[in-house]
């Protein structure tokens, strides 16, 4: 399973030379300690990886007892695992640092100490809640972690020429013809099946739906036992919330309303549980800005927020378990387009995880008029350009699951805000062209925003 973040960790290592430990965080199950072990594997003489899940007695004390003194350390840990380690040449991973605490306070230490290199990885929550107490080592330099994006799952399937080419026509505005279809096909396939790695490699071994959603209903159920073990008091609210994302997405109106939760639920009570999600990276949540200008963090509304979750896989599995598993018949229809549901839940979740993939924080714009229509409106999306100018720095984009639509809000959005904005762009199952000003895309072009 080729993973981008892996030119992320070569990077690090070439640019730090060991100056900071690299912290890989992300959801459980996304593939961290499969690619940590990988790059250690092929880019140092030796490695040792300690696994803090799953740690014997004899480790632990070697931990407990012998930290204040590096050399004894070092060569405790050597004897132990049978690995050599060479200074400068070697690696140490630090797996699942969050559950040893004391581990992560000596990272300080071990980087001034210069012999090896070090990777921790985690779950951003649990780390948080089981560092309470220590010091948080400033040499830590941290990267995310996201299921796999379209590209890596079309890797994944044996497709490495796709993405070039879908690269290629997006930057010379060309259309995609003839593969228009088969790519649209990869991109529902992936859609289902989602990023999540273990799911991908059941696909790719099997071709068994029912498999591969066995896999994703582990995952969810993994899911909701840390939120029972690490959301401290705020378990209920959190599960709610996580309960009814299928509910809230299959909405026309996509905004989080909490009275569906309960009459008396308010923003202020369940703030700290959407918080918790999005650092657990389950979900993406996606912020109502006030105006589509530059600065959407300084405009954002935190009262109006959308919740997306982190994989459209898992989404597909959480909102079809009636009968604890999704059918392979339910699949095919959704690979085929043809399962009587609101598509453009699964497409919106999809496009939002595609553009956090790529880097973007998420927003929308919603403006309410109830005098003036032509100030109702209200984006999908809204990002920024890479290079900031004076004018002209704001993307809106609307997403659109079926063949017919309307635009009226992107082109009040464009009639009212035109200096703040840049690209007004639609993405949508048909191929690529522009018109009036508006660039239509695909919807597998996505990442390339």
């Amino acid at each position: 399973m080729k993973r981008k973040i892996y030119n992320t960790f070569l990077k690090w290592k070439q640019s730090r030379s060991g100056e900071t430990a690299l912290l890989v965080e992300g959801a459980r199950r996304v593939g961290k300690s499969y690619i940590v072990e990988e790059f250690a594997r092929r880019e140092y003489d030796s490695y040792i990886l300690v696994d803090f899940n799953n740690i014997d007695q004899e480790m632990r004390e070697i931990f407990d007892t012998q930290l204040t003194n590096l050399d004894q350390f070092f060569r405790l840990l050597q004897l132990k695992t049978g690995v050599k380690l060479v200074e400068r040449r070697s690696l140490i991973v630090f797996d699942e640092i969050q559950l040893y605490p004391k581990a992560r306070a000596a990272i300080k230490y071990l980087v001034k100490d210069h012999r090896y290199d070090y990777i921790e990885t985690g779950s951003l929550v649990s780390i948080r809640k089981n560092s309470k107490g220590i010091v948080i080592p400033s040499e830590e330099y941290g990267v995310e972690m996201f299921p796999m994006d379209f590209e890596e799952f079309l890797w994944a399937v044996g497709e490495e020429m796709l993405m070039p080419y879908i690269r290629e026509c997006f930057e010379k505005r060309t259309v995609v013809g003839a593969l228009h279809r088969k790519i649209s096909e990869f991109l529902r396939l992936y859609m289902i099946v989602g990023g999540m790695p273990q799911a991908v490699e059941k696909y790719v071994k099997t071709q068994d739906f029912d498999r591969v959603d066995e896999v994703k209903r582990d995952i969810l159920n993994l899911y909701k036992n840390d939120i029972h073990q690490y959301a401290d008091n705020e378990e209920m609210r959190v599960v709610s919330i996580f309960d009814s994302i299928p509910g809230q997405l299959q909405r026309h109106e996509k905004k989080f309303r909490l009275s569906t939760i309960s009459s008396s639920a308010r923003m202020r009570e369940y703030e700290s549980a959407f918080t918790w999600l999005s650092e657990a990276k389950v979900v993406n949540c996606c912020y109502n800005t006030t105006e589509p200008s530059i600065g959407l963090r300084l405009n954002d509304e935190r009262t109006t927020l959308k919740c997306y979750m982190g994989d459209t896989g898992l989404l597909i599995s959480h909102a079809f378990d009636e009968n604890g598993i999704v059918t392979e018949e339910i699949y095919k229809k959704l690979l085929l387009g043809k399962l009587e549901t609101n598509k453009g839940m699964i497409v919106e979740n999809l496009v939002a995880q595609m553009l956090r993939a790529s880097g973007h924080a998420l927003y929308f714009f919603s403006q309410s008029d109830n005098h003036d229509a032509e100030n109702r409106m209200e984006i999908d999306f809204l990002i920024a350009k890479n290079k900031i100018t004076s004018r002209h720095n704001i993307s809106p984009i609307e997403v659109k699951s079926g063949r017919n639509f309307t635009l009226n809000s992107l082109n009040k959005c464009v009639r009212k805000y035109a200096k703040f904005l840049s690209t007004p762009y639609v993405l949508y199952d048909g191929d690529i062209r522009e018109e009036n000003g508006i660039v239509y895309l695909p919807l597998y072009m996505t990442s390339l925003l």
